[in-house]
């Protein structure tokens, strides 16, 4: 039996899961698994269903029927299939840890999705790519050539159809003109010592301090650099007895993982925008397998 996954975000006011709860057992679906966030501070709600249809009443005709309860409620909502996949352009530079743990990922199983591209400035990865039988785009960017290699990117994103770019460790600033195009489909990776230590070998930097704490912040892209949504973060503690080399192993190892998990919730519809902020609900007992990545 088909699943479907329902978001809902609106004003926060008395009714709303009853209509909506009401809604999906009069069009005979049951509901496998449910998340909602009532944010008392911008009075907004946010939700999300799994369901099934026991009646077997396809996913359009749900759609149509519940447009009159959306109304009613000033909602904003998507109906999505569950078992579909999607498309995903990944962006790399110099550094792969974080595009080959994806491209595992994507391997096993362990993120549903299509890779419909990736995107570097190098050509370091290029073989690795074409053996996935991935296509594989250089796009070579100078301050010279920044218009016209912006241009050839967003080709390759209409062009591919992408619904989610990842920027695997990809040392480029985006335009604000990109970052608006792409906004709340575009997602960046970087360690969590920003703003103290920036520009070349952070982690050797933070060694010379003796941090005690190695991180990383996964988020959606806006103009302002490294300081959109944060969807997902994660910490490693290190000691004194380890080595600026053991800094930059282990962050890696957490980049990698917060990139994963924070393209875990975008492709399965469990990340909400909130402002300056985001929603984001745990995978629910009822997902599919998938879900359950570590």
């Amino acid at each position: 039996m088909k699943s479907h996954v329902l978001t809902v975000s609106c004003r926060s006011t008395r009714g709303i899961v009853a209509a909506i709860t009401g809604y999906l057992a009069d069009a005979a679906c049951n509901i496998v698994d449910s998340s909602q966030f009532d944010d008392l501070e911008t009075g907004l709600f946010f939700m999300r269903l799994t369901f099934t249809s026991e009646g077997g009443m396809p996913q359009q005709e749900i759609d149509a029927g519940f447009a009159p309860v959306a109304a009613k409620f000033g909602m904003t909502y998507e109906f999505h299939n569950s078992t579909d996949r999607m498309k995903v352009l990944l962006m790399v530079s110099r550094f792969g840890h974080c595009l080959n743990d994806l491209l595992y990922r994507w391997k096993i199983g362990a993120l549903p999705i299509d890779i419909v591209g990736v995107v570097s400035n190098h050509f370091d990865y290029q073989k690795v790519i074409v053996n996935h039988d991935i296509p594989f785009h250089h796009i070579k960017v100078t301050k010279e050539n920044k218009p016209q290699a912006e241009a050839r990117l967003m080709d390759v994103v209409e062009q591919s159809g992408a619904d989610l770019i990842v920027l695997a460790r990809y040392m480029q600033v985006l335009s604000d003109a990109v970052c608006a195009k792409t906004s709340g489909r575009i997602i960046n990776i970087h360690h969590s010592f920003l703003p103290s230590f920036k520009g070349a070998n952070p982690y050797k930097q933070a060694f010379e301090r003796g941090v005690k704490l190695i991180g990383a912040t996964a988020h959606y892209v806006t103009a302002d650099l490294d300081e959109g949504p944060i969807i997902e973060q994660d910490v490693a503690r290190i000691t004194h007895a380890q080595s600026a080399e053991d800094y930059v192993s282990i962050g890696r190892d957490v980049e990698s993982q917060v990139l994963a998990r924070a393209v875990h919730a975008h492709i399965h519809h469990r990340v909400f925008m909130n402002g300056n902020k985001t929603i984001v609900f745990p995978p629910g007992p009822g997902s599919h397998k998938s879900e359950r990545m570590g």
